[in-house]
């Protein structure tokens, strides 16, 4: 019995060593992958968690700057309906009173809809920024009608010395205007700021020609106006273009200019000579990095001040 149990024995033997190994083997192939599924989702969680993070950090920038415009905003309507309130005390004619009056309470109204409106509702804001210049057009012609008069009143000034106990009254109206010269000049300064008009954003392939698709984009073209200004000074102006991508981040080479009391990073930049006719501009943004599909910001400044703003969209 024991001579023939032997070679049973250790074929069992062999047949258990056999099954070990192949478990043991089967053990590594099933635990290799589940370690390297193990470290890819690790690092897509980390990745993930920084992206958000960084699409956080941008939002805030972009909420920031939208904050700053609609701040901007409000302290021009409110300039303008605090300008209404001077031009009314300087002027007797009942009809250009009421026009004054009318005025008045409309960029009051425009400004009470501004400040309930949140900055991220682009399309309120750039409906109430439209209103905004079409305010500072009725103003500027209020400033330039009463600068005409006192003008008016200026030369008459010789004439009443001959003629002081006929037109006396006049007299008092020539001496009243002429002492409110110093605002009015003010007054003229704003209606002189500048406007972007017409603005214009297209992408370009490699062989400059327009395309609708952010991947072909090549470089980036950017066509805007300064408005026709007869009040504004004429002479040599720095423009400035600031191109906020979808995610929140600025194209820049680096360059910065001067903006309330700061300094913000520019795309591009041009010297124009300025003759108060409106004046045509074309800028080009050459593409060196990757671009997202969604919307783009145009934002035009000069002389320290944001003269005109766009969105843009891209898919």
């Amino acid at each position: 019995m024991e001579v023939f149990s032997l070679p049973f024995q250790n074929k069992k033997d062999t047949f258990a060593s056999e099954n070990s190994y192949s478990i043991q083997k089967m053990k590594k192939k099933i635990l290799i992958p589940l370690v390297v599924l193990a470290l890819l989702l690790a690092g897509g969680v980390t990745w993930l968690a920084l992206q958000l993070n960084e699409q956080k950090q941008e939002n805030a920038a972009m909420q920031e700057l939208a904050e700053l415009d609609k701040k901007e905003m409000e302290s021009e309507y409110e300039q303008f309906s605090r300008q209404y309130s001077e031009l009314k005390t300087q002027i007797n004619n009942d009809s250009i009173l009421a026009q004054l009056t009318k005025e008045q309470l409309r960029t009051q109204e425009l400004l009470r809809e501004l400040q309930q409106v949140k900055a991220s509702d682009a399309a309120e804001i750039t409906r109430l920024k439209k209103e905004l210049a079409t305010c500072r057009a009725v103003i500027r012609s209020y400033v330039l009608e009463i600068d005409s008069l006192n003008r008016l009143n200026q030369n008459l000034q010789a004439e009443n010395l001959m003629v002081k106990g006929q037109l006396e009254e006049s007299t008092k109206q020539i001496e009243s205007l002429n002492a409110n010269n110093e605002d009015l000049s003010q007054k003229v300064a704003i209606a002189s700021q500048l406007d972007a008009i017409n603005i214009q954003m297209q992408l370009l392939d490699k062989r400059d020609k327009p395309t609708k698709r952010v991947s072909k984009a090549k470089n980036l073209q950017v066509d805007f106006s300064l408005a026709k200004n007869v009040t504004a000074q004429n002479g040599i102006r720095q423009v400035y273009v600031r191109i906020t991508t979808p995610n929140g981040s600025v194209l820049t080479n680096g360059g910065t200019f001067p903006y309330e009391n700061r300094t913000l990073q520019y795309s591009m930049k041009k010297q124009v000579e300025y003759t108060g006719k409106e004046t045509p501009i074309t800028t080009y943004w050459n593409v060196k990095e990757f671009l997202s599909d969604g919307n783009y910001q145009v934002s035009i400044f000069s002389d320290g001040s944001l003269i005109g703003s766009r969105s843009f969209s891209f898919n």
